[in-house]
């Protein structure tokens, strides 16, 4: 069964000044003539996992009956069952990729969940012990179902992935489900790590969710209309809504709002001890909450209170600090306690920060966090030359206590040079040569760097930190040398570029703008990136004239771009362009006949190209874009890159739109090609290269292979679709599961976190997710800098960091996991080519054709085209 499922998660880089960043997520668009209910969808993963259920009792049945048989505990016996940690066992060596037993304990959870085996008691949680007993419902499942062999074989596979799956999140609502007491510290754990991606926790410190994890209690409600509670009740509990949708409706208004997944209610009159303002009811079945009881939440906001100092300097707050339980490992004092900067000035933040790097025998210091947060971030609250001279003024003033002897005076002094140095260090191998766009930050750099050639116990620290911070860079690039440094000082020596990769794009350099006036005549000229209208306009016309610039996409939409816009050439959409117009010309624009994309697809191109050959370059190519992407410019494009004089984002708009690029070639192929058949064995081989590129990580083009696949007019083309193998069917349908975007994407989350570097992430879910932690927190509480909003913001830069920690290394010609599930053979297909194909089918030519991808981007003329090859 192939359930029709539309997806639409397009990122739009609108870079346009004063203009908030936004991005669109995932649009679920149910068509009319689709299968495509809640209970159709619960249906069908009913239906999966007990075909799953089925493979797993059969191949247990088979292997090792005997774990079947009457029990007897307490003086009473029990028919027939097994117990729970022989099944844990058994499971565990059935597939040794397991990484925990609480992973094998979310897969019989799911079992359990479906009723397909009972505890013998009734309990609804699984459990790992000796002395629980769980029966299989073989009479009432039919479980005993005979297949052949090979079968077998391929659906107890099946059935294992579909169940490893599903497993957390049936692990997750077991825990929820634990009374508080009861949850285990990686139970707490686990529930901490959901709470980083609920939007109502998104504003709370760390202190505070791992509180929140240990109290939390599990409700749910299993019909809408129920009354959660009145207006006017008396408030006794905080509620998250985990799964469904209430209605908020109050006296003399009716129907206020609607509030959904990971939204709140009912704290104000916990906070004000007031009565509730308004009337909560269930707007669907089965809705989920996570509850917070009045004394624990009173409790929590005590604590938070008793554990947070406050220093202040003329009788106002500049430092806002938390205690917290962490070993001094971690740059505590050793008492098994720290303080973590929740907010503060500017200068504060960097003192105290300073103050916590830890310097050993050879002045290296013991990384803390903090300290990369911070430089991750300094740009939304300070400039370069302001966070210059702080730290000059930290090196130059604080470098003399007014007491103790002169040695003491002396070691001082160079305590606190040696960390300001050190921590510039970290600065100038964290932003690499974007520090040299800066003229201020370079004089500083220049000063501070003749000052430290002159002292050698500062010059040797930093420059073995450098050779450091150059093996790094081996590591990472997968190269073996880099130029060697220069005898002479220069604190960018272990930073320059890569040779042979795709070049980063700098603010400064010149890109060739192409302008079409009404008449679809092109103007040409090369200016900045970073150009503003006015300087293009001036470039093109003679001032004093009525011209405006106009971006126009494929469908007609047209946006006229304000004087003050910057950087408009990386911001453009994949088939947008540039016109020169009057102002009174604007409405009369339309589209060019190039912006409306390819008339003819390339399918008997790609027939003629391996899968995993596209998807290898794919991937090469994706790597180039990846790399020559600073982390720190999702930070920019996520506050909005006009709030930072000089800097650039057009490498990650150039990442974000080559996903849209990929996304829109799939659909474009797939409705451009006429013939049924060939279209069927086009569909088929999106799939297998969706395949090969999720198998090499490449988890950005997966998914906008499987969105482009997802896209309505695709999944209209029920003919093509029947016509593909039920097992290409059934592996789309797996990797479906990966794009359900509930409880904020935790399926694609679960498949993240077991990934070892390096990989590509999803990028437009990072910024989805920091747009989230931005929207959702101030950055400033009560005039200070919400440092603990930098410190949520900089962990997520930090995926992108982790992802490229080790060298990417092109994939092998072996043969992978991708192509044993498709089970091709290529050498027959080989043999019908012609020798005028063989070009084809070169690396070279691959690689051109996959970086100039021709697409049809407009929607509209998509559908018709779906509508024309199948009505």
């Amino acid at each position: 069964m192939h359930l029709f499922r539309s997806y639409n998660y397009q990122v739009f880089p609108d870079r346009n000044a004063m203009e908030r960043s936004t991005i669109r997520g995932i649009s679920w668009t149910p068509l009319p003539e689709a299968v495509d209910s809640k209970e159709t969808m619960k249906q069908f993963l009913s239906d999966r996992i007990l075909k799953a259920a089925r493979a797993l009792y059969s191949y247990l049945m088979e292997s090792n009956a005997g774990l079947i048989r009457d029990r007897k505990h307490h003086l009473k016996t029990y028919r027939q069952c097994s117990s729970g940690k022989e099944l844990i066992d058994w499971l565990m060596k059935l597939n040794e990729s397991f990484q925990s037993r609480s992973q094998a304990v979310g897969m019989w959870q799911v079992l359990v969940d479906e009723g397909i085996i009972v505890h013998v008691k009734q309990e609804v949680n699984f459990h790992d012990k000796d002395t629980q007993f769980y029966r299989f419902l073989d009479g009432e499942f039919g479980l005993s179902h005979a297949t052949n062999e090979k079968d077998s074989e391929e659906e107890l596979q099946e059935g294992l992935s579909l169940l490893s799956q599903m497993g957390p999140d049936a692990l997750l609502t077991m825990i929820l489900r634990k009374c508080p007491s009861q949850r285990t510290a990686e139970d707490l754990e686990v529930i901490y790590e959901e709470l980083l991606h609920v939007k109502a926790a998104a504003h709370l410190s760390t202190s505070v969710r791992k509180e929140l994890a240990a109290v939390l209690v599990f409700e749910t409600h299993a019909k809408a209309g129920t009354v959660l509670f009145s207006q006017g009740d008396k408030g006794t509990s905080w509620y998250i809504i985990w799964k469904g949708s209430v209605n908020v409706i109050t006296h003399g208004k009716g129907l206020v709002t609607t509030l959904h997944e990971g939204e709140d209610f009912g704290q104000l009159a916990l906070l004000n001890d007031a009565p509730r303002a308004a009337t909560i009811i269930l707007r669907e079945d089965n809705c989920h909450f996570l509850r917070v009881d009045k004394q624990d939440f009173i409790r929590i906001l005590k604590d938070v209170e008793a554990n947070t100092v406050r220093l202040e300097e003329h009788g106002k707050a500049v430092l806002v600090l938390e205690k917290s339980d962490d070993s001094a490992s971690q740059g505590g004092s050793g008492n098994g306690s720290k303080y973590t900067v929740m907010s503060g000035t500017p200068e504060k933040i960097l003192e105290h920060l300073l103050e916590t790097v830890k310097l050993d025998s050879n002045g290296n210091d013991a990384a803390d966090p903090c300290v990369s947060d911070f430089l991750l971030t300094y740009r939304v609250f300070m400039s370069s030359s302001h966070l210059c001279r702080a730290l000059q003024h930290h090196g130059t003033y604080r470098s003399e206590p007014s007491e103790g002897s002169e040695l003491e005076k002396a070691a001082y002094a160079l305590n606190a040079k040696q960390k300001v140095v050190k921590l510039i260090g970290q600065w100038v191998a964290l932003y690499g040569l974007l520090l040299k766009e800066d003229h201020a930050t370079v004089g500083f750099l220049e000063r501070l760097g003749n000052e430290v050639a002159e002292d050698s116990r500062l010059s040797n620290m930093l420059r073995e930190q450098m050779r450091d911070r150059r093996r790094t860079r081996v590591l990472e690039n997968g190269c073996q040398t880099l130029t060697r440094p220069s005898q002479q000082f220069d604190w960018f020596s272990s930073c320059e570029e890569t040779v042979g990769k795709l070049q980063p794009i700098r603010a400064q350099d010149k890109v060739l703008y192409e302008i079409f006036r009404p008449d679809a005549n092109p103007v040409t000229l090369t200016l900045p990136v970073n150009s503003s209208i006015q300087e293009i306009l001036s470039s093109v016309v003679q001032s004093g004239g009525n011209h405006v610039l106009v971006k126009m996409n494929s469908m007609g939409d047209r946006a006229q771009l304000k004087l003050d816009a910057t950087a408009v050439f990386t911001s453009l959409g994949l088939n947008e362009r540039l016109f020169l117009c009057g102002a009174s010309q604007v409405d009369q624009l339309t589209p060019l006949v190039e912006q409306q994309g390819p008339e003819q697809g390339t399918a008997d191109t790609m027939e003629q190209m391996c899968s995993k050959d596209l998807a290898n370059q794919l991937t090469n190519y994706d790597w180039e874009l990846f790399t020559a992407m600073h982390e720190v410019e999702l930070v920019y494009y996520v506050f909005g890159r006009h709030k930072f004089p000089g800097v650039t984002t057009a490498n990650l708009e150039r990442f974000v739109r080559r996903f849209n690029q990929v996304q829109y070639w799939v659909v474009s192929e797939l409705c451009l090609c006429e013939d049924l058949m060939k279209r069927a064995m086009l569909l088929k081989k999106f799939i297998k290269i969706a395949a090969v590129l999720k198998e090499q990580k490449n988890l950005n083009s997966f998914f906008a292979v499987m969105f482009g696949l997802s896209n309505s007019a695709v999944q209209r083309l029920y003919k093509t679709w029947e016509r593909i193998p039920s097992k290409t069917k059934r592996i789309y349908c797996a990797y479906e599961r990966l794009m359900d975007p509930s409880r904020n994407h935790r399926s694609y989350r679960l498949v993240v976190a077991k990934l070892s570097p390096p990989y590509i992430p999803f990028m437009p879910l990072l910024l989805k997710d920091m747009t989230f932690i931005h929207e959702g927190n101030k950055n400033y509480s009560e005039k200070l800098v919400n440092f603990e909003k930098m410190r949520m913001i900089a962990r997520t830069v930090k995926i992108v960091c982790g992802c490229r920690s080790q060298p990417y290394v092109p994939s092998s010609p072996q043969k992978g996991l991708a192509d044993r599930m498709f089970l091709e053979a290529p050498a027959i297909r080989i043999s019908t080519y012609s020798d005028h194909s063989l070009p084809l089918r070169s690396a070279t030519h691959t690689r051109q054709y996959v970086q100039d991808l021709k697409v049809i981007d407009n929607q509209r003329r998509l559908t018709q085209l779906s509508r024309t090859r199948e009505r």
